[in-house]
């Protein structure tokens, strides 16, 4: 026989310690491993981590094969890994029903269970024993799945395996919004069994939902049924939030060793090397000890001070874990893998001598990695004290073979047996090395010949959908149904995807099925569902968003992007094409849109370029004729190919009634004039934003229309065209008495903003000064009791003006409801009140009266299309958000809700008191807010998904708050009071809409042009105010005294005031914010704001970089319900953390209350300025005036208004004031007899 060479002794050797302490335990009938001799659990994925040894070393020795044995080992260590996948795979299979159950409900009873009998597979505890929702653990069976088929094994035998198999991408797919008991399987820290949302689960998803994506299961034997599909856009969510999420693993855990798994080997799930880097870091320094790493900070798992006669643990009693947590060199064995995969050799013999120095050795001489090392109770004191200086003791299993399974991988690696391209076959190392600029290729395609010609008007060349045959175009609903037959199996009781959810990456392939090919338009264009989609200018934006987002997110797919966009008869505007989208398309042409690289052409040309899907899964597999379609899917196919939409909208067309009845029908109308108004429920008062107050009651008839009035019924601003109608119909709408007709041959006339005079102030008397706004439902009613409901509906009949007929429906939906039959007739059918808010609606979106849109859209109770999805998406992203307007009606929301329970809270939150009128429901519930309220998430979570820079320490988004300054700023900007900016907010386009919002989240300067009718937000790029309105200055706007300085300090005057009511408004702090007010509570007996306490011993149950202490602040926080206020309490708070920060003191004392510090820096700041006769003297700091005339200039909280305008440096600014006023807080607690130096001048 011939000698071994010296590699094939080493490999023996390894062999012998993977059989000894490996391969000995495997059960022989399910293949499974125990967790130990006493324990025949066998946990997923410790199983898992245990067969990878094995499976390298089967790889290390096909490599040597020469000799027959060398192959024989091969095969019996390749069988031992196919025998542990396939027994786990019987064990998940034995619950289908589970997981059919949990595609719909995620909830934590019907998981999947974590750990199954090593001897028979079965269940062994029960559903609501132990946390068995890990979405983590099946996801690394998928992943290693992946692997081991790419590596050439052959585990998945039948195609009912793969229907299960791509049931479990349904089952980890939405990973991203599922908190789970995660890789501890405790859930929350305190082990109450609370899951969380977890870092290390939503990575391990993401890297099995790319690894099987395209992945045939049958390896090189298999055909287009046993591949597996994943639509590409839920690993991209995967993606997004753990990117917002890393390096904190969840809501109790700011830290975790587990994410060593998904920053490297096994999973490399993160793109971005410097969020690797800077997770790895943040690991090595908090974390890392001498015998390995604490799995999380605090943990009191086997720790000496843990109560082992409970499993959950005490809030309070977590601090007592501190700097004590055992250690466990499994975090080592993930190091080295790391660094063996980077190839910095010197970390990995730095990192093995250190593994190597605390691993213990059995009676044969072989090395073992024991589970951890904890510190002996006797020496707990000591090392609490003086962290890493006491000797550990090995506790738990030994060897634990999680960790020596990867130890040996590392070893096979070091000593070349291995090369790293073999432990991932998949290439998964390389997600995070720079690729190539993505193109973006975009097809525009027009419904028939007549678009097709407009287009060509402006040179833009584009096919009609005849003209790319055969490739046919369907809307993105297709596709989602089509979805919907993938992994379906009759024998399993399995029902294909349940989600409905088709994102841009997936409509952006082109999909091939038996001969035919598809292209699908993008979901967000699918025009039936919803108004936003009626405004071409936010069509364009998220168009360009959708292209932008392409460029960053189309990784790991093979082609390029293609997107195919329909002109339909619906975009056109009055038979014209918007120029938004002439300008978009333009922009198209020059290769590049904001840095993205895109293409035009057609798709014809673009086949060979574009990434494209087999839609193989839609065949009749079960019945025998996998190569004929499924019938079903056939007949549907047929059904929707596109049809063109028209509206018709003919019953509110009547022709209007003759002369004599005019002034009857004017006397009718005007009862029920501003019905719609009085449900609006946006503040801009004094009381909530700590604003002047002004009296902004609904106004007397009499009172003459400025241009820019507001149409009372509508709430819409006028064009000029209609201002002037109006102006010269004026007699006819206020009086009642002349006939002037509303011609339409008026000439239009353009209004400058220049010339623009402001609006007469209202209520100036000094009783009307403070008056509250009372919009009740007797003041309208008794009118209303006087009107017949005929005459009403003929009313309705002759009227042309939309706004009114919005008023009546108003009436009619308060007074009847909404299935009230008219005694209209249309084609002989009785309509109702419902039919003609439709009819009503159609007109409004087809004449942009945007705000008459939003309130009938609301009535209808329509919701945004993506209204869920909106919500889940900030909200995974760690975002809370609030509905309904602060201060006393906010809702929050902590976890993603349906569509339709979303809908009720929304209009709940929004819902006004009853007035004593029971018979009806309340008074027109104020449907337009509730409508922009859901507009407003939907814009909110493109931003974040497109811009998370914009959301930076901001935790939760105050979406009613975010209102109320959006009507403020308008109300600043165009010197209207607040009822009428609420108008004008109401009344703004969507796409106006979300610039203001993008304005406001920035912090930018913003000006606000008013051309044709339409308000529109442009950045203010210059700092005087040269583009902006001259109203300004004349009247007095919400601002109180400030606004009236003459213009050249006009542009400086107000900003600072601005810039903390939008910070205040958006609860954005400074960084790292948290931990240091955490530092502070250590150092005193608790803070106080508005009443409440943050109370020291948070600081006992939570960590400093803990979400759930940042929330706790957040909450005091949010009692303050003005803004400014909030945001000087805010810098108060930071001034302590100064003084904490630089030992200033030793401890702070009692409980200190925070506001005081704001007060008492108020009255530094006054004296100074009377010192110095500043601004401040014309209000609060007039000489005469005593301690009560602190309100004279009407700043929020009793603080004056300059004070909030100060810049926060230099030596008359904020930060100075709340520094002097720390330092005299201080003098009271300090010792008198030591010598104090001040450092502020």
């Amino acid at each position: 026989m011939r000698t071994r060479s010296n590699s094939g002794v080493r490999l023996d050797y390894y062999q012998r310690v993977v059989h000894k302490l490996i391969l000995d335990h495997q059960q022989p009938v399910t293949g499974l491993f125990p967790a130990s001799p006493h324990n025949d659990h066998a946990w997923i994925r410790d199983n898992l981590y245990c067969i990878l040894a094995v499976w390298g070393l089967s790889m290390a020795f096909k490599k040597i094969a020469d000799q027959d044995e060398d192959r024989a080992k091969t095969y019996e260590l390749e069988q031992s890994c196919v025998k542990l996948m396939r027994g786990l795979l019987m064990a998940m299979m034995q619950q289908k029903e589970k997981v059919e159950k949990f595609k719909s409900t995620q909830h934590p009873l019907d998981a999947l269970h974590a750990k199954y009998s090593s001897a028979t597979g079965r269940t062994v505890v029960k559903d609501d024993e132990w946390g068995h929702l890990q979405i983590d653990s099946i996801s690394l069976y998928l992943l290693i799945l992946a692997q081991m088929t790419a590596s050439g094994l052959q585990i998945v035998f039948s195609l009912d395996e793969v229907a299960f198999i791509q049931n479990l991408i349904f089952y980890i797919e939405s990973a991203y919004c599922t908190p789970d008991y995660g890789i501890w399987e405790r859930g929350d820290k305190t082990n109450h069994g609370l899951p969380e949302l977890n870092a290390s689960s939503i990575g391990m998803a993401k890297a099995a939902l790319e690894a099987m994506n395209e992945l045939d299961l049958f390896g090189a034997r298999g055909g287009p049924s046993s591949v597996i599909h994943v639509l590409a856009d839920e690993a991209q969510k995967c993606q997004a939030v753990l990117q917002s999420m890393l390096p904190r693993e969840s809501n109790s855990k700011e830290l975790d060793s587990g994410l060593l798994s998904i920053i490297s080997y096994p999973a490399f799930a993160v793109d971005d090397p410097q969020l690797i880097a800077k997770t790895r870091d943040a690991i090595v320094i908090k974390l890392q000890g001498k015998y390995g790493c604490k799995r999380f900070l605090r943990d009191g798992h086997k720790n000496p001070r843990e109560d082992p006669n409970r499993l959950y643990y005490e809030p309070w009693e977590l601090r007592m874990f501190e700097n004590i947590e055992c250690e466990w060199p499994l975090f080592f064995c993930y190091l080295i893998l790391d660094y063996c995969f980077q190839g910095d050799k010197a970390n990995v013999s730095d990192y093995t001598q250190r593994l190597e120095k605390i691993m213990l050795r059995n009676d044969d001489g072989i090395k073992l990695v024991p589970e951890l090392y904890a510190v002996p109770a006797d020496k707990a004191d000591l090392e609490q004290h003086e962290p890493g200086s006491q000797d550990r003791i090995p506790l738990g299993r030994c060897p634990f073979i999680w960790a020596q399974s990867l130890y040996i991988l590392g070893k096979l690696l070091q000593e070349g047996f291995l090369a790293v391209g073999e432990l991932d076959p998949l290439n998964r190392r390389l997600c995070s090395e720079k690729k190539p600029d993505v193109v973006v290729q975009i097809v525009i395609l027009a419904e028939d010949n007549e678009i097709r010609d407009k287009l060509l008007e402006y040179d833009l060349h584009a096919q009609t959908i005849a003209e790319v045959a055969p490739i046919e175009v369907q809307p993105a609903r297709v596709l989602s149904y089509l979805y919907t037959y993938l992994g379906r199996n009759k024998k399993l009781g399995l029902s294909g995807r349940k989600s409905r959810d088709v994102g841009i990456l997936s409509t952006s392939k082109l999909y091939s099925l038996n001969d035919r090919i598809f292209a699908f338009t993008p979901q967000n264009f699918d025009y039936e569902e919803y108004y936003m989609s009626r405004d071409p200018a936010l069509l364009a934006s998220t168009f360009m968003a959708n292209v932008a987002f392409l460029g960053m997110s189309w990784k790991q797919m093979l082609g390029r992007p293609t997107i195919t966009l329909l002109a339909t008869q619906y975009l056109l505007d009055q038979g014209r094409i918007p120029m938004a989208m002439i300008t978009t398309m333009k922009k198209l042409k020059s290769g590049y849109i904001n840095g993205t690289r895109v293409t035009l052409g057609n798709l014809g040309d673009f086949l060979s370029t574009s990434a494209i899907t087999n839609l193989s899964f839609l065949g009749s597999q079960e019945d025998g004729y996998p190569d004929k379609l499924n019938p079903r899917v056939q007949s549907y196919l047929e059904e929707h190919l596109l049809k063109s939409l028209s509206s018709k909208a003919s019953c509110l067309a009547r022709p209007a009634a003759g002369g004599g009845d005019r002034a009857r029908a004017l006397r009718r109308r005007m009862s029920v004039r501003g019905a719609i108004r009085k449900t609006r429920s946006i503040n801009v008062d004094s009381e909530t934003l700590g604003m002047e107050g002004e009296y902004a009651g609904p106004g007397k008839l009499e009172r003459k229309p400025s241009w820019l009035e507001v149409d009372r019924a509508s709430g819409r601003s006028p064009s000029p065209e209609d201002a002037r109608k109006k102006f010269l119909a004026n007699e006819v709408v206020y009086g009642g008495t002349s006939t002037t007709s509303l011609g339409a041959g008026t000439p239009t006339i353009e209004v400058t903003r220049e010339q623009t005079p402001s609006p007469p102030k209202e209520g100036n008397s000094p009783g009307a000064a403070k008056a509250p706004r009372a919009r009740v439902a007797s003041e309208s009613a008794s009118v209303y009791a006087e009107q017949e409901t005929d005459e009403l509906l003929a009313a309705l009949r002759e009227t042309e003006s939309l706004d009114e007929q919005g008023d009546i429906l108003q009436y009619l939906v308060d007074a009847h409801g909404l299935d009230f039959n008219t005694g209209m007739l249309d084609n002989g059918r009785a309509v109702t009140v419902r039919e003609l808010l439709k009819a009503l609606y159609e007109k409004a979106c087809a004449q942009k009266l945007w705000g008459l849109v939003r309130h009938t859209a609301g009535m209808l109770g329509k919701r945004v299309e993506d209204l869920a999805k909106a919500v889940t998406d900030l909200l995974v992203r760690q975002k809370q958000i609030t509905v309904g307007m602060p201060p006393s009606n906010e809702h929050t929301i902590t976890a993603p809700l349906p569509e339709n329970e979303l809908r009720q809270l929304i209009h709940l939150s929004l819902r006004r008191d009853k007035h004593g009128n029971e018979n009806k429901k309340a008074y027109g519930d104020d449907e337009s807010t509730a409508m922009l309220t859901q507009e407003l998430l939907v814009y909110l979570a493109m931003f974040i998904r497109t811009e998370p820079q914009l959301f930076l320490e901001m935790l939760r988004l105050r979406v009613g708050l975010i209102i109320q300054v959006m009507a403020t700023e308008l109300s600043r900007t165009l010197s209207c009071d607040g009822e009428e900016a609420s108008e004008h907010l109401l009344n703004l386009s969507p796409f106006e809409m979300k610039n203001l919002l993008y304005h406001i989240l920035s912090g930018k300067e913003f000006a606000i042009n008013s051309g044709r009718g339409n308000f529109s937000i442009v950045s203010n790029k210059s700092t005087r105010y040269g583009k902006k309105s001259q109203i300004m200055l004349e009247g007095q706007s919400l601002q109180g005294n400030i606004d009236t300085a003459p213009l050249g300090e006009a542009d400086r005057q107000g900003q600072w005031l601005r810039r903390r009511r939008l910070d205040g408004a958006l609860n954005r702090v400074p960084r790292d914010f948290y931990p240091r007010v955490w530092a502070v509570l250590e150092k005193c007996q608790g803070l106080i704001i508005q009443g409440k306490i943050l109370q020291p011993n948070l600081t006992q149950e939570m960590t400093s970089g803990e979400l759930k202490f940042a929330l706790a602040v957040e909450t005091v926080l949010n009692s303050i319900p003005q803004p400014e206020y909030r945001q000087l309490v805010v810098e108060a708070l930071m001034v302590l953390t100064l003084v904490v920060e630089c030992k200033a003191v030793g401890h702070l004392g009692g409980a200190i209350t925070v506001e005081h510090l704001v007060h008492k820096a108020n009255q530094l700041f006054l004296d100074e300025q009377r010192r110095v006769g500043g601004d401040a003297t014309l209000c609060c700091a007039k000489a005469e005036a005593g301690a009560g005339a602190a309100l004279l200039c009407g700043g929020a909280a009793g603080v004056c208004q300059h004070l909030y305008d100060s810049a926060p440096s230099g030596s008359f600014g904020t930060m100075t004031h709340l520094a002097r006023a720390a330092a005299a807080l201080l003098l009271e607690r300090l010792p008198h007899d030591a010598p104090l130096e001040c450092a502020i001048t």
